[in-house]
């Protein structure tokens, strides 16, 4: 558990008091059944949010986002509730016990709950921030794409390999239509055209 790490949640969030709950999201990410959906991740989405502050309208609500957006993150769960909407209520929860202004929580919730498609709005800067930053591993090293899928495979392990197939280059060519991967012109332009290219990859690798 990074010592950097909480005292940048400690700033964040503006209270000595919100360490145990820096310390508990932590602690999520840092769950066993979790390959891709891990630490890691949660301090490359922070550093690339860090890098689009500028283009966001709220930073700090973008940033609160990124520590919540994959907080719950379970495969097959049974309750009918997303892990996004899972993770949206907890944020809800613990930042209002922390005393985050409430139309900066209702941000973040808000925020959160559209990692789930990835879908925002034209002039939605936070969205697009959070957004281009969740999905920048797309545009990776052809080397470092490979090991997210891989890893994204091992999270999904329990699903039969054809099942698995044919889901994940389904969800890759959809992403593919799209007129445009990211929102903001400096993710467009260091992103786009790998990410393009990897997805191709993969889906090439994927139905071979």
């Amino acid at each position: 558990m990074s010592e950097a790490t909480i005292e940048a949640w400690m700033a964040l969030t503006g209270a000595e008091h919100a360490r145990p709950a820096g310390e508990d999201l932590l602690a999520r990410y840092a769950e066993p059944h979790r390959r891709y959906h891990t630490l890691k991740h949660l301090d490359e989405v922070l550093a690339i949010v860090a890098e689009l502050s500028a283009e966001a309208q709220d930073a700090d609500a973008v940033r609160l986002a990124a520590w919540f957006h994959d907080a719950i993150y379970t495969i097959g769960s049974s309750s009918g509730v997303s892990n996004e909407e899972a993770s949206a209520r907890l944020a809800e929860q613990v930042l209002g016990e922390l005393g985050i202004p409430a139309a900066r929580t209702a941000e973040t919730a808000r925020l959160v709950r559209l990692t789930q498609a990835h879908k925002s709005e034209p002039g939605d800067r936070n969205a697009a921030v959070l957004c281009d930053a969740d999905l920048a591993i797309l545009g990776a090293s052809p080397e470092r794409y490979r090991q997210y899928a891989l890893e994204v495979r091992q999270e999904y392990a329990e699903i039969p390999d054809e099942a698995f197939r044919r889901g994940r280059a389904e969800i890759l060519r959809s992403l593919l239509e799209e007129p445009t991967l990211f929102r903001t012109a400096a993710a467009r332009e260091r992103y786009e055209e790998p990410a393009r290219k990897n997805l191709t990859a993969e889906i090439d690798a994927l139905t071979s």
